[in-house]
């Protein structure tokens, strides 16, 4: 009874202390585009020290899911995924971030985080 009781206790912990898969394999391009953005968020959040690291690697994790959708999605359907990824982002931000700053984050968001670029062709 004991080795099952741990046993079980030990797949608990094991599940529950995993890392974000998205996280697991590092980008450094993403990591610096993460720092970049975030230092443009800083002045208009006036996040604090702790803020700016998990805002970061909040950022870091939604850029490498939005580099796999641009690889592998065109036209409207990549649309509707980065539209959806950004909800996503800015409903996880919620844990990082106070009511107040997040209300100014929803409003400077698409300034510097555009959803997609648009090309025209002359």
């Amino acid at each position: 009874m004991k080795k099952i009781i741990f046993t079980l206790l030990f797949f608990i912990n094991f599940f529950a202390f995993s890392q974000d898969p998205f996280l697991q394999n590092s980008n450094p391009q993403a990591e610096e585009e993460a720092v970049k953005i975030t230092n443009l968020y800083i002045p208009e959040l006036a996040l604090s020290g702790n803020q700016q690291l998990l805002f970061q690697q909040k950022i870091e994790e939604f850029l490498i899911r939005r580099y796999k959708i641009e690889a592998e999605f065109e036209g409207k359907e990549k649309l509707n995924m980065l539209y959806q990824l950004q909800q996503q982002e800015t409903n996880e931000m919620k844990d990082i971030i106070t009511r107040p700053q997040l209300e100014v984050y929803k409003k400077v968001k698409p300034k510097i985080q555009p959803l997609d670029t648009v090309r025209k062709d002359k």
